[in-house]
């Protein structure tokens, strides 16, 4: 059975798939799954531990830390969904654009591409935020900005190698018109590879949101995160060690799930070649952890 969903799948493991499906359903149906509502305050009931009627305890508020969990993961997982959308977007518009008219404007994008590639991701995102305030869709847009390039130079050398081909220069001769030859020919082939490497970035960018609304620049108060959670945990640590532990245990679960799956569509669906050498890297790494492991044991 198992491998006949395999197959299904396009080769990928369900194992891989089905811990990021749970936190998508548990997001999508957190109005449902949520015993009480995110804002919830009870005071009298503040700093409770698990019990009948609330299973994680509350916080300093008296609200329901599981419902906040719920509800984190809902605003964690939308936020991540459009970054991507629109950092694919714009990354696919522009480096396709470079990749198929060439020339003057292909040098003029690819530098602005090397130019935002060449500086961190977070870093960009800090900068942006701190014009225009902190912010949801200040997080949003800022993390776009920071994320466009990577999936705008992927376009671009898969346009550029795709306009060469003789399929694509049979369809100039017959007199196809370059929207025609674009969406279908040359648009399919650009998603493969961008969407393949947007699956891996998925657990990246939850982390990159939890990071701003820890620093007070993302998600604000009294809308659930993770990061925000975690933050307000830190001030109860040692009344309450599940405000902390609590939040940080789903984000390091939704990260580590997210990568995960992103490992396994990259290596079913990139190139053998690409495949082999990723492959390489993690036997050689590994190696290496052992031979540490055994010097340390000497």
């Amino acid at each position: 059975m198992i491998n006949r969903l395999r197959e299904r799948l396009g080769g990928i493991s369900p194992y891989a798939l089905i811990p990021v499906l749970l936190f998508v359903l548990v997001a999508v149906f957190a109005p449902i799954l949520a015993p009480y509502a995110p804002g919830m305050q009870v005071i009298t009931d503040a700093m409770q531990g698990p019990s009948v009627a609330h299973w994680l305890g509350t916080d300093y508020l008296g609200r329901d830390l599981l419902s906040r969990l719920i509800w984190a993961a809902r605003v964690s997982l939308a936020a991540m969904t459009i970054v991507l959308v629109s950092a694919l977007a714009i990354g696919i518009l522009v480096g396709s654009i470079a990749g198929y008219v060439g020339g003057k404007m292909d040098l003029v994008l690819i530098s602005v591409i090397d130019i935002m590639l060449s500086l961190p991701s977070l870093i960009i995102a800090l900068a942006l935020i701190g014009i225009v305030g902190p912010g949801y869709w200040s997080m949003i847009a800022a993390l776009t900005l920071a994320w466009w390039a990577n999936y705008a130079r992927m376009s671009r050398a898969v346009v550029a190698s795709e306009v060469h081909q003789p399929h694509i220069e049979a369809c100039g001769v017959i007199g196809a018109s370059h929207w025609w030859v674009f969406t279908r020919h040359i648009l399919p082939a650009v998603l493969g590879v961008v969407l393949v490497y947007a699956s891996a970035d998925a657990g990246a960018l939850v982390l990159s949101i939890a990071t701003l609304s820890f620093l007070g620049l993302g998600v604000t108060p009294p809308t659930p995160e993770w990061g925000q959670m975690l933050v307000d945990g830190m001030n109860y640590l040692e009344d309450s060690p599940s405000m902390v532990l609590l939040p940080g245990l789903a984000l390091t679960l939704v990260v580590v799930s997210f990568n995960v799956l992103g490992e396994a569509i990259a290596l079913q669906k990139l190139p053998r070649a690409i495949k082999g050498r990723a492959l390489s890297r993690r036997i050689r790494a590994r190696a290496d952890e052992e031979k540490t492991i055994k010097r340390g044991a000497q």
